[in-house]
């Protein structure tokens, strides 16, 4: 009953799930079993079959009718464990839509039996890697007609591999992740200009990529060519190469006043105030992070919502910020405002080339971030930082208001310099104040 509660369970309680298959039980004579009442109820409230459009729901399981539109074939991968396993994916479509249905182990094996035009009843999950991808976690072959379509959606096709030129607008740190198969890679986030429009590029061999710096030109070859719902993306893998061109490609960014309706848009702008990351659950069940920018040019301004490891980083006001690949919604307010989340890259624009420099100061953390206090100025810190209360005498790269520690060394304080420094303290006249220095009868009484 558990199955079927998850395609309900944004809807009622578990309680109220339970009490409503016992009624279903009892005013059928018990001629039917749990199971089947269960199925009765997800039924009554309206989740027992839902159109691919409406897959985005909140629900923990979805269960769908699909027309089979493509297969790709069975593949052979191994879990970091060392376990061998099956993975494929089916291409399915109703007359609202289609999706991409992930199957793996002995569900991918037995997909060898199904052919395009077979209708399969699903019951799955999200992937967690895209709003177009579902985990199938059990199907069936279903007796039904379905007038889908009989072609495969452009943003689910498979990429295709061309030459491209392109400028590069912004490059990502290089970083690890997991793929689906469980494996481990070292990737790198681009945003480059093909002359027409801003997107996208992922590299997975990084040091291709050695000699590439903002603002050149890179003739591609072989690049893999995907088509998303927001826009293509290219792909640069083993079977790429890169070369420097002098060909000029031009670019061009967003404004705050373009941003006026749904899609994905590209900008610079002044970072105007910068509120703390809040932790939130996500559907599946880990805790992320959510942090709010206001941006503003001085006549018009705009809501940023940063999502996950965008939020994470720290923006002081009357820095530029790049925000690129961000998609336009409207707000509580009505207002649009932007969402950088997967797929999106954001950068702070340093306002001059870093400068090397010596300076003296306290290390202060506060909500998370780290700052060097000299007395007369404070520089927030990029990177790896003292500890909290040290006074250090520290090398620095300076860019506007950031650090970044090169190399440091803890100052001793000097014992006269504190010991004046306390006599000063104590020979404050109290004025209004009730506290002295001496002032435990003012705490007792």
């Amino acid at each position: 009953m558990q199955f079927h509660y998850a395609l309900v369970d944004d809807l009622v309680s578990r309680e109220e799930f339970e009490r409503r298959v016992e009624e279903k039980m009892e005013a059928c004579g018990d001629l039917v079993d749990e199971v089947t009442a269960a199925m009765m109820v997800v039924q009554d409230l309206g989740r027992h079959h839902v159109k691919i459009a409406k897959l985005g729901g909140r629900s923990s399981l979805f269960s769908f009718f699909g027309k089979v539109i493509a297969k790709n074939p069975v593949r052979e991968f191994e879990r970091p464990s060392g376990e061998k396993g099956l993975v494929t994916s089916l291409i399915l479509g109703d007359e609202t839509g289609q999706v991409r249905a992930i199957l793996w182990d002995e569900k991918a094996h037995a997909s060898q039996e199904i052919e395009p035009g077979d209708v399969l009843e699903v019951i799955g999950r999200h992937s967690g890697h895209s709003a177009s991808e579902i985990t199938v976690l059990a199907m069936r072959p279903a007796p039904v007609e379905i007038a889908g379509p009989s072609e495969v959606a452009p943003h689910l096709a498979p990429p295709r591999r061309k030459d491209v030129c392109v400028r590069v607008i912004a490059i990502g740190d290089a970083r690890k992740v997991t793929r689906r198969d469980g494996s481990e890679a070292e990737m790198v986030d681009l945003i480059v200009g093909n002359g027409k429009e801003v997107t996208r590029m992922v590299c997975w061999v990084p040091e291709l990529l050695d000699s590439a710096v903002e603002g050149m030109t890179l003739k591609i070859k072989s690049v893999l060519e995907k088509t998303r719902k927001n826009g293509k993306e290219y792909s640069i893998d083993e079977k790429s190469s890169v070369e420097v061109s002098d060909e000029e490609v031009p670019v061009s960014l967003g404004t705050l006043d373009s941003i006026a309706g749904p899609g994905t848009y590209s900008l610079i702008a002044p970072v105007r105030e910068c509120h703390a990351a809040h932790p939130f659950t996500t559907r599946d069940g880990r805790t992320s992070l959510v942090r709010n920018l206001v941006v503003s040019d001085g006549t018009h301004e705009l809501r940023v919502v940063l999502w996950e490891e965008h939020a994470k980083m720290e923006f002081l006001p009357g820095e530029d910020a790049a925000f690129y690949l961000c998609t336009a919604k409207q707000g509580k307010t009505g207002d649009w405002e932007l969402h950088a989340g997967r797929g999106s890259l954001v950068q702070v624009i340093p306002p001059s080339l870093p400068v090397e420099e010596e300076i003296t100061g306290d290390v202060i953390i506060s909500r998370g971030s780290a700052y060097l206090d000299t007395g007369e100025d404070c520089s927030l810190i990029s990177g790896q930082h003292p500890p909290h209360g040290h006074m250090v005498r520290a090398r620095v790269l300076r860019a506007g208001k950031r650090v970044r520690i090169l190399s440091w060394e803890d100052v001793v304080p000097d014992a006269a310099e504190t010991t004046r420094m306390i006599d000063d303290f104590v020979a404050l006249p109290s004025r209004k104040d009730t506290f002295t220095p001496h002032g435990r009868q003012d705490i007792c009484e």
